[in-house]
């Protein structure tokens, strides 16, 4: 891990600027011509995450997870800084992005705004993704998919991936169809210390739903870093220190 000061711009919850790779492109998320896309990000307070594991109980139920996946995982951690919990995530990796890379058939693929997904119905199970990740942060469904009602009968989209393939790679999507509505990811409404931050570089704006403040400010002022980024992943997913100078 390495402390930066990062200064790029930010990220609102409306997601202007947005385009998908597959399918029809909603009018509502079409890319101004005179905007770039905005790039969504997150930010983790590690000073505020008392390892409850609320975000990754939130994340299954609202992703109707097979038994035994979890999107979002809370490690907990003993280094120089101390012992603390470590939420880790999808980094939504926008350099060298390895399972896009690796991935034979496009099942892997990143939009206009930067999101990376998985499209399931092109997924064949190879696993290449996952041996490429360098964050571990990709999951394999081996479990027979739920089959209630609920998630039977939604209509399957990358954005929205249940019901669930058996066989099929998966893995934190930033909730984008939450974003796009105007709320926040389930991991972040669900995180009762506010310790999860979302937002659109571009705007320069995160909120955890409790306060919105400027993204490039907290990462500057609270030395926020980003995990691995050596590996020239240009991740989108900055931690706040677990100490406060």
């Amino acid at each position: 891990m390495k402390l930066l000061g990062f200064a790029v711009s930010s990220l609102t919850l409306s997601v202007a600027g947005a385009s998908y790779a597959l399918g029809a492109i909603p009018k509502s998320l079409r890319p101004a011509p005179t905007r770039q896309p905005g790039k969504y990000v997150a930010v983790v307070d590690l000073a505020k995450c008392n390892g409850c594991g609320k975000c990754t109980e939130g994340c299954i139920a609202y992703h109707h997870l097979p038994v035994g996946m979890e999107w979002i995982k809370v490690f907990k951690i003993k280094d120089a800084a101390g012992e603390y919990s470590l939420p880790r995530l999808c980094m939504q990796c926008q350099g060298n992005t390895a399972c896009v890379n690796v991935c034979p058939v496009g099942a892997a693929f990143m939009r206009e705004d930067g999101v990376v997904l998985i499209d399931s119905q092109r997924c064949i199970g190879c696993r290449f993704c996952m041996a490429a990740c360098p964050y571990s942060a990709r999951y394999f469904n081996w479990q027979v998919p739920d089959q209630s009602p609920i998630v039977f009968e939604h209509q399957y989209s990358p954005e929205e991936p249940w019901p669930h393939v058996r066989g099929t790679t998966a893995k934190c999507d930033f909730c984008t169809e939450r974003l796009s509505a105007g709320q926040l990811p389930a991991c972040a409404s669900s995180c009762p210390t506010g310790a999860l931050y979302f937002g659109d570089q571009y705007e320069d704006t995160v909120t955890n739903g409790r306060e919105t403040i400027s993204f490039k400010s907290l990462i500057k002022n609270k030395g926020g870093y980003r995990i691995l980024e050596e590996l020239g992943t240009e991740p989108n997913v900055w931690y706040l220190p677990p100490r406060r100078e």
